[in-house]
């Protein structure tokens, strides 16, 4: 009989430890969001202030770990600078890799050079080729800036964080939570792969995307077919709703 009067009062204590535990951690959470909010609250406003100095604008994605010298190097910087002197100002994320060959590009071209540049304890120091720049802490405010307004969307080719910003952009046009916008993928022998990965299993094999959402982005290494569809753009009237 004591046993089983034991293995109650157990239970209850349990009980009442696993509701204190609970109440502790929405406590937390709720003292962490007052804590951030402003934080928050302040990067996408200098996120918003930051673009709207530029109405007409290209942002390109890419590797932080590729060198200068390299091919896909060379080739991000050679098609930023022609998209500067296009008359777009040139949006990146501010580190090095091909982010740098983008802004270096558009640096050398005479153009506006933007880096919205992340804080991370490794690989993300701003590049030296920037005329203008906001830094952020959250990496879902500096996508949502970089995503906002852009007239176009580059993607040269990366790692995660690239594959990340190619989705999302992707998904927000596929939702329809921005207007149509060009998104290019430069380096055939990079995305190729991942584009036949995306017909054969997601479409083909589980149907998990439609087969216009593959029509949403172009596959493209020729700088004149990619300028020509740049020239064509409009300045953005609808943003991230």
């Amino acid at each position: 009989m004591k046993k089983v009067k034991n293995k109650k009062v157990k239970k209850i204590i349990n009980k009442k430890e696993a509701e204190i535990n609970q109440f502790v951690f929405a406590k937390k959470i709720v003292s962490e969001s007052k804590k951030r909010s402003p934080k928050i609250l302040k990067e996408l406003q200098a996120g918003f202030e930051a673009i709207s100095k530029y109405p007409k604008s290209v942002t390109i994605f890419g590797s932080a770990r590729i060198k200068p010298g390299t091919k896909y190097y060379e080739k991000t910087k050679s098609l930023a600078k022609k998209i500067s002197e296009s008359g777009f100002a040139v949006i990146t994320g501010g580190g090095p890799g091909l982010m740098q060959a983008a802004n270096e590009g558009a640096f050398s071209g005479g153009g506006k050079s933007i880096g919205f540049n992340i804080e991370l304890p490794h690989e993300q120091n701003i590049n030296p080729y920037i005329t203008d720049s906001l830094g952020f802490e959250y990496f879902f405010t500096r996508k949502f800036a970089m995503n906002f307004s852009g007239e176009a969307y580059i993607c040269v080719p990366g790692g995660v964080g690239t594959m990340d910003e190619f989705f999302q952009i992707l998904t927000l046009v596929q939702t329809k939570k921005i207007e149509k916008v060009p998104i290019i993928l430069v380096g055939k022998e990079f995305w190729n792969p991942i584009v036949k990965y995306m017909e054969k299993t997601l479409y083909e094999k589980f149907q998990t995307i439609s087969k216009s959402d593959l029509n949403l982005f172009k596959v493209l290494d020729d700088e004149k077919e990619i300028l020509k569809i740049l020239k064509k753009t409009q300045t953005r009237k609808k943003f991230y709703s």
